[in-house]
Parts: structure tokens; C-alpha cells; sequence
């Protein structure tokens, strides 16, 4: 018999494709179809501002969508990047992690996922940043939380991040590890340690926006990658148990 072949490491999930073909597509008719006033005004309304919140702050009043975008833009500012360098930066992140979590998760489990960990962002962000008037916009922060649901099960030997993978659905449904072993397992120590000094460097940063620089919201990052980590098992399925009748008969 032919020797079975390995199972592509991005072998990209519908998902996942779709996630990232909607947030090109925004970006793109943003970039090609709006003028730099209705571009202002879109951002306005969809981006996350912590002005918007402080009734004290003369800004919150002006801004459009009213209390509807209180509540739409925990998560539609996720949708929004500054630039194509920002949306690739993010996309590459993505697809690796994006992919092992969505094949784990299924397509609903995960797009409800991404969203309660952009909005997870968006709170840490409001928490630490209260009447700022500048917008936050990126889907980085949903990004850290579904890289820190992948941490729990992807690095696991088998898992689809590891290098003693055997490929198929079965890498995707390894053992999680139990949130209390995160910190004894080096390999994901090694990651947390990579993950925050990435995110300490270019919170240090800037990046343009809107013609100015606005700070990296690295926090925002922490509280995505936070609730991705507390909150995977509220998400994670079942794991595949056999009938009684199937196990019964594995003990004979």
C-alpha cells in the first residue's frame, strides 16, 4: 500500500478562508470605493473608541451610531485595519492557529469564539484607556485569544502543531491541556514568553493612523489572548466517547 500522505500544516479551514476573505474585502472597498471623509465617518461608527462610553467627554456625544455602536463595536472594530501591512501581519498569524482552532471548534464554535474574544479586547482596552478619544481598530486581539485556545491542545503531541503530528481530524482532537498545566508544560512557557515579549516590543511602538501614530493597543491583545485561554473550554466540544457497548467489549 502507498504510504499515507501527510496532512498540509495550512490546509486552510472554509472558515478561516472566509474570515480572511471578509476582512480583505472591507478593507479593500474601504481603500477603493470611500472618500477620506466617508472613510473617517465609517471608522467613526464601526471602530472601538473609549470616548464613546464617557458621557463626561464632549466627543462622546458627536460620535455616530449612538448607543447601537456601544454595543456593535465590541466587535466591528475588529473588522477594520489601518492598512494592508495590518491586515497582513494579522492574516499570517491567522491562518496557522485560525486553522487548528476552527477544525477543533467547527465553523459556528468559532466564529462565536472570535467574537467574544474581540470583544474581551475591546473591554481590556476600554478598562485601561477610559474617555480616550483615538479609535481602535484590528482583529489582533480576537487573533490572541484564538492563538491562546490553540495553546491548550495544538502543541500536544499529535496535535497539529506539533512536529510528531500523523495527520487528519484526529491532530485536531488530542487531549487539551488542562488549564492549570499551561504553565508546567515548557513548550507552551516558551510560547507565553515569545507571545509577551512580542507584544511588550510593540506596545513600545507606534503605527499610523488616520494620519497620526497611535499606540499598539497591546493590552487589547492581552485581553483577547486571556479570555481565549480561560474561555476555551466553554467552546471546545465534547470529545468523541465511545458507546458503553464499544467500551464494554474493549475490556473483554
Amino acid at each position: 500500500m502507498p504510504p499515507a500522505q501527510r496532512e498540509p500544516i495550512l490546509n486552510v479551514p472554509a472558515v478561516v478562508a472566509a474570515l480572511l476573505a471578509a476582512l480583505a474585502l472591507v478593507h479593500g472597498l474601504r481603500t477603493a470605493l470611500l472618500s477620506d471623509r466617508q472613510n473617517i465617518e465609517l471608522l467613526l461608527t464601526f471602530a472601538f473608541i473609549p470616548a464613546r462610553y464617557d458621557s463626561s467627554v464632549m466627543l462622546a456625544g458627536a460620535l455616530p451610531g449612538g448607543s447601537g455602536a456601544q454595543a456593535w463595536t465590541f466587535i466591528t472594530y475588529s473588522l477594520l485595519h489601518a492598512d494592508w501591512t495590518h491586515f497582513g501581519v494579522n492574516a499570517i498569524w491567522l491562518l496557522p492557529f485560525g486553522a487548528a482552532v476552527a477544525r477543533r471548534f467547527g465553523a459556528a464554535r468559532f466564529l462565536a469564539f472570535y467574537a467574544v474574544t474581540a470583544a474581551a479586547g475591546a473591554a481590556a482596552h476600554l478598562a485601561t484607556h477610559a474617555g480616550e478619544q483615538a479609535p481602535m481598530i484590528g482583529a489582533s486581539a480576537a487573533i490572541s485569544g484564538i492563538m491562546a485556545a490553540a495553546m491548550r491542545f495544538a502543541f500536544q503531541r499529535g496535535g497539529p502543531l506539533n512536529f510528531f503530528r500523523t495527520g487528519g481530524d484526529a491532530d485536531y482532537r488530542v487531549p487539551a491541556l488542562p488549564l492549570r498545566g499551561v504553565l508546567r508544560d515548557p513548550r507552551v512557557v516558551a510560547f507565553l514568553v515569545v507571545w509577551f515579549g512580542i507584544n511588550l516590543v510593540f506596545g513600545l511602538g507606534a503605527m499610523p493612523f488616520l494620519g497620526e501614530n497611535q499606540e499598539v493597543a497591546w493590552q487589547a491583545h492581552i485581553g483577547g489572548f486571556f479570555a481565549g485561554l480561560l474561555l476555551f473550554s466553554w467552546f471546545d466540544p465534547a470529545p468523541d466517547v465511545p458507546p458503553s457497548s464499544e467500551i464494554d467489549a474493549t475490556r473483554h
